[in-house]
């Protein structure tokens, strides 16, 4: 048959189609190519194919997963794909790796046939997917809107239909932000729960960790079953639960008691109204499915909380800045944006005991995270406080990058820093992570829930944070919610 009805199933459904003889993988991968053909031009989701690859791949028959012949992107910043390159969304950076990452690994035992690489900003340190080495990525719902970031190309890609799944990344918000501004579900899973090497144990100290982008809350499960566990040398043994992910969807919620949590964790951040009013609308949603919604929050303090998070990562950037100097030269690292410099910078100025003391700070957020969760089944609150803004908002303006390269050429960092000179330049960023960081620095599994549209027309998410080690209640509370046919559908 002629697979006219590709863009209306999720992965699982088209797995099933595949398996039971109904549709072959390579209807599918065709249906796939001509699908960003068509919508890729207008969003720059996707930039770099290997179709031919693809095909070659239905030809030698793909694993006989749940998702086998379902095609299938991967981010360009930490799934290495053997063979393809790599950038990272920087213009100096293009290596191709010589095997598979262990969580790439294990996405192809699931039967997934990958043909595509998406669009993120550099090195995924900005939440908006506007890099000067692809160009930016467009929101399927509003052309010139940000997809957000980092695992905008993913997420455009999912919610415009190019694929039903994709591979995503959250250091800090990076699954869940994208999710919320296109309108589809992201699941950031535990720390530990999936693998991050062969070559690294874990990404930003715990903070960062990879899973898909989904259509469907199933296909998040599902995708979760086959990913987790432990692996070699890693610094977190996760034990396998008794019930798969899979099974959470398949089953009726139990009522839980929700904190329902209002106040940003950074300073200086004012929520929309209609995002406000949507997290109201999604607390009366919630009280209508026979849950307890309260109002509470984590005892944080917002002035630690940014800069412990910051320190972290400025540190990381350094880190990786040696790197691309020491394995693609110099000239590679001048190619670096300014933003990315002027992080690198910092990182290199500060002192071994503010890496540590940042650590301690991290320690406490996700004591107070754990305290709280330990009153309450899972904790709501917003995704991101806004709705996706214009190209040009989040990334540095002109004045700000002609500052950033100045400073990046000195270590004065660590004094900036203190000083206060250098919140004006973070805060703006970082005000559209302030819920969703918690995330990233305690560990704890949170989702983004396509709940509600906001007058103009762009998708909020809800975001929805559970125990630590618990997908199983998150996963049964997205079903419940998609199965009440509250999930935003998406853009045809």
């Amino acid at each position: 048959m002629t697979f006219t009805e590709y863009a209306q199933y999720d992965a699982l459904g088209l797995g099933e189609l595949v398996r039971k003889g109904e549709v072959s993988a390579s209807e599918l991968l065709e249906a796939a190519i001509a699908r960003v053909d068509a919508v890729n031009p207008s969003l720059n989701a996707v930039i770099h194919r290997f179709d031919e690859r693809a095909r070659n791949a239905v030809d030698r028959g793909l694993p006989e997963g749940p998702f086998q012949g379902v095609p299938f992107v991967l981010k360009d910043l930490m799934n290495a794909c053997a063979g393809e390159p790599l950038s990272m969304g920087s213009r100096g950076v293009q290596w191709v790796p010589p095997q598979d990452t262990t969580l790439a690994a294990r996405y192809r035992s699931s039967g997934v046939n990958f043909f595509a690489k998406t669009n993120t900003p550099e090195l995924g340190l900005i939440i908006t997917t506007e890099p000067k080495a692809h160009g930016v990525a467009h929101n399927p719902w509003k052309s010139g809107y940000s997809t957000g970031g980092s695992s905008g190309g993913s997420a455009a890609a999912v919610a415009s239909r190019m694929v039903p799944m994709a591979s995503g990344g959250d250091g800090g918000g990076s699954i869940r932000f994208p999710s919320a501004w296109c309108g589809v579900f992201g699941l950031k899973p535990s720390r530990g729960r999936n693998p991050a090497g062969p070559d690294v144990g874990e990404s930003w100290d715990g903070a960062a960790t990879e899973h898909v982008l989904t259509r469907s809350v199933r296909d998040s499960a599902a995708m979760l079953d086959i990913t987790a566990g432990y692996e070699t040398g890693a610094p977190y043994h996760i034990a396998r639960p008794e019930k798969t992910f899979l099974s959470a969807t398949q089953e009726d919620c139990k009522p839980l008691r929700i904190a329902l949590t209002r106040t940003p964790m950074v300073p200086g951040v004012s929520v929309d109204k209609d995002v406000l009013e949507a997290l109201d609308q999604t607390a009366k949603q919630l009280e209508s499915l026979g849950h307890r919604v309260e109002e509470a929050k984590p005892d944080i303090d917002p002035e630690r909380f940014w800069r412990a998070f910051f320190v972290v990562v400025c540190a990381h950037t350094a880190a990786t800045e040696q790197n691309i100097r020491r394995d693609f030269g110099d000239a590679a690292a001048r190619q670096l944006e300014p933003s990315t410099k002027n992080m690198a910078m910092l990182g290199r100025s500060f002192k071994a005991s503010d890496l540590v003391q940042a650590k301690q700070e991290w320690f406490n957020i996700s004591r107070a995270a754990g305290l709280l969760l330990e009153q309450y089944d899972v904790m709501l609150c917003p995704t991101v406080p806004s709705t996706a803004v214009p190209h040009g908002v989040l990334p540095p303006s002109a004045l700000d990058e002609t500052l950033m390269t100045l400073s990046s050429r000195f270590n004065i960092g660590r004094f900036l820093f203190n000083s206060g000179i250098v919140a004006p330049m973070a805060l703006p960023v970082l005000r559209k992570m302030a819920f969703t960081i918690l995330g990233n620095i305690s560990g704890l599994p949170a989702m983004s829930t396509p709940l509600a549209m906001s007058p103009s027309g762009l998708p909020i998410g809800m975001q929805f944070y559970g125990r630590m080690c618990d997908e199983h209640t998150l996963f049964g509370l997205a079903a419940q919610l998609e199965k009440a046919k509250l999930f935003t559908p998406l853009p045809k």
